[in-house]
């Protein structure tokens, strides 16, 4: 049986005999590998590594045998690209796979002959519409660096945004289920600094998982945002300096495996899941739900959407604007009734007078 050699993938036994890959290239962090070697998911993420590495040669794995002008030679330039060496890690791993299907299915085309209306059609066999928007954005972004070396213009500029059915997404947590899942993980357990993070701080799993003791001084946090989102300095509120108390401080980060090493977003992910169905709570309540339930509780708590901001790193207003606008509504339904309650008990001691007889004329009398 033929093995697969992989460059700058190493392979380590863990105590249980589980076997885990890791992408490590000398001087640089190891980067782990999900999956088995050769699946898909494996080599989706192998690649992304490769095409991470700055002025990396594996790059142009097949420079060699694509001809100029071809999706494939366009292929190997955007690889090199600052565009490509822009994006976040995640991004890369998934327009990465996209764009490599695409590679292998068009490769040997001209990218001069390439028509908006290909591309509608290859867009039109994509059933979901978040894999559309997905494969738009990977193709988009690939067909941009053609501009102007292989073509004059974007053949992706004429086809509109994918627009996503309307949904309420990822369900935020409501104070009750945090109290019961506070009351099921106390403080001193991983399961309980991992909600205390995510829900005080307003953090994405793959922001929690980094934050160690050297972010934490004087009262205040500051965390590397991702997706995007500006970076944020903020007081540690009392429920988040407990839990964080609590634990020890043998490591760089505060949550790790059971055998002392930093855990992937991927995998606490997974494991809150669990985490949650342990306390009770419903499937809905999963760990992103818990940024959504501290935004909800800051707007709930009259922080203006430019607060919001400040303490979430969101870039821009449409985002925070859904928290601070359910709040508002609140609010003002509150207020609403909190009028009509004293104009009820205004008129509480009024008799109601009979209505008077009809009087008879003197006529009749």
């Amino acid at each position: 049986m033929a093995r697969l050699r992989l460059k700058h993938v190493n392979a380590f036994v863990c105590s249980d005999g589980r076997v885990r890959h890791y992408f490590r290239r000398g001087g640089t962090k190891a980067i782990p590998l999900p999956g088995l070697p050769g699946s898909e998911e494996f080599m989706a993420a192998y690649g992304a590594a490769l095409a991470a590495i700055p002025g990396n040669s594996a790059a142009e794995i097949g420079a060699s045998r694509t001809s100029p002008g071809s999706v494939s030679a366009l292929v190997v330039a955007y690889y090199k690209s600052s565009a490509w060496a822009a994006l976040e890690a995640d991004t890369r791993k998934t327009r990465w796979r996209i764009i490599e299907r695409f590679r292998t299915e068009h490769g040997d085309k001209r990218v001069a002959l390439l028509r908006k209306e290909h591309l509608e059609i290859m867009l039109a066999k994509i059933e979901r519409p978040s894999a559309q928007r997905h494969w738009l954005k990977a193709i988009r972004g690939l067909l941009r660096a053609a501009v102007p070396s292989m073509r004059k213009d974007d053949p992706t500029a004429g086809i509109a945004r994918i627009k996503m059915p309307k949904t309420r997404g990822h369900h935020t947590w409501t104070d009750a289920e945090v109290d019961q899942y506070r009351a099921h993980w106390p403080l001193g357990t991983q399961q309980r600094l991992v909600m205390e993070f995510a829900l005080e701080t307003t953090s994405r799993r793959g922001e929690v998982v980094r934050l160690g003791p050297q972010h934490v001084q004087n009262g205040r946090i500051r965390i590397a945002r991702t997706h995007g989102s500006r970076d944020v300095d903020i007081p540690l509120t009392d429920d988040l300096q407990a839990a964080i108390d609590a634990m020890p401080k043998a490591h760089l980060t505060y949550i790790v495996t059971a055998y002392g090493k930093p855990r992937s977003k991927y995998g606490l992910g997974n494991d809150f899941a669990k985490w949650a169905t342990a306390a009770g709570l419903p499937a809905r309540c999963r760990m992103h739900g818990l940024k959504k339930g501290g935004m909800r509780r800051l707007a709930e708590d009259s922080a203006t959407t430019h607060e919001l901001m400040a303490v979430s790193g969101h870039r821009t207003l449409e985002m925070v604007e859904r928290y601070t606008a359910d709040a508002d509504r609140l609010r003002l339904a509150d207020q609403a009734m909190a009028k009509k309650r004293p104009a009820q008990n205004k008129n509480a001691g009024l008799t109601n007078f009979p209505t008077p007889a009809y009087k008879q004329s003197k006529k009749g009398l």
